[in-house]
């Protein structure tokens, strides 16, 4: 039977966060210190990543000690050096010789538009890998405007301001001994729906309610025909955005079954938000597997993809207000 479950009930995995909610931006971190198997699946027109060729089931590199989702755009993959030197630090990594070499993967999304134009350094990452291990292992990870989700926004089709604070939420469940938890940072161009169909958060109307993306499509056609004749402005149109996630689960996955669970996860991004994986979003997802419970892999992408769906909704519905932007909250409050 299908049963709620938390990142505590993954011990293999330590997690944490860093932010300057003053900036707008941040990190998260996820740490496997003895490692574990990772796979990728990157979509959309604009990804920032950072090691994922090695996550390729084809090259050498067969375990994983951390994956960093951050902010700040290119800018934000430092935040991984500093998860580097701190893994390094503790003897973790990849042996050569007298050497530790971790492996640390990532991907940031564009939060630099949001609050003030700043981004995640190789100090906050180290800040974020030290606070995972200090971290007690039976305390939540937060939720909402923390972390890799602390710029994050939603429905910029109409531009950033008609758009809504999101963040990072997080989902978990499990099927017998089978566990997946999903953590994700939602900064999509598009819309986020519920379960149900309804949307959540988004593009505002006139009257600042979410409207259907289809309808901006609408005026974002209109506006075109109307400035056809006249020079492009490069500064408009919709914000660089990229939602980014990592399903963690205890499940023994090939590098090459890790990856495909990566790429079934994808439609959980589809069913929660739309549009996406457009030219405006660098869509991405991890599949970060331990290894304890044998278990089929599609057994594991259905649960993660579920997982994943969930911690969408979250992302969204725990995000509050800031930098001149309603939260999902804002908007239920208001009615």
């Amino acid at each position: 039977m299908l049963q709620p479950a938390t990142l505590a009930d993954l011990p293999a995995f330590l997690c944490a966060h860093a932010e300057d909610a003053r900036a707008g931006t941040g990190c998260t971190v996820f740490i496997a210190p003895d490692g574990a198997t990772c796979g990728v699946d990157v979509r959309g027109g604009g990804p920032a990543t950072r090691e994922t060729d090695l996550l390729k089931p084809e090259n050498m590199i067969q375990a994983v000690h951390g994956v960093v989702l951050s902010g700040g755009s290119a800018f934000g993959l430092a935040a991984a050096t500093g998860v580097m030197d701190e893994l390094a630090a503790r003897g973790i990594g990849f042996p050569v010789e007298s050497a530790r070499v971790p492996i640390v993967v990532g991907a940031c999304l564009f939060d630099l538009l949001v609050g003030q134009n700043a981004h995640p350094d190789a100090a906050m990452g180290r800040a974020a890998a030290r606070a995972a291990f200090e971290r007690e292992a039976a305390e939540p990870l937060a939720e909402g405007n923390v972390g890799a989700g602390c710029g994050a926004s939603v429905g910029k089709l109409l531009g950033g301001e008609r758009a809504m604070k999101a963040g990072l939420g997080i989902c978990g469940l499990r099927l017998g001994e089978l566990t997946a938890c999903a953590v994700v940072a939602v900064n999509a161009l598009g819309n986020v729906r519920s379960a149900d169909g309804a949307w959540i958060a988004g593009c505002r109307d006139g009257e600042g309610r979410v409207m259907d993306p289809l309808e901006a499509f609408g005026v974002l056609a209109q506006q075109a025909a109307a400035h056809a004749e006249q020079e492009a402005d490069p500064a408009a149109g919709p914000c660089a955005n990229t939602t980014i996630g990592v399903v963690l689960t205890n499940a023994r996955l090939t590098k090459a079954q890790a990856s495909k669970t990566a790429s079934t996860v994808h439609d959980a991004y589809a069913r929660a938000i739309k549009p996406v994986h457009t030219l405006n979003d660098g869509d991405t997802v991890f599949a970060f597997a331990s290894g304890e419970v044998e278990a089929l892999p599609d057994a594991v992408s259905v649960l993660a993809c579920e997982a994943m769906q969930g911690a969408i909704v979250n992302a969204v519905r725990q995000a509050e207000g800031a930098c001149g932007l309603p939260a999902a909250r804002d908007l239920i409050a208001g009615r």
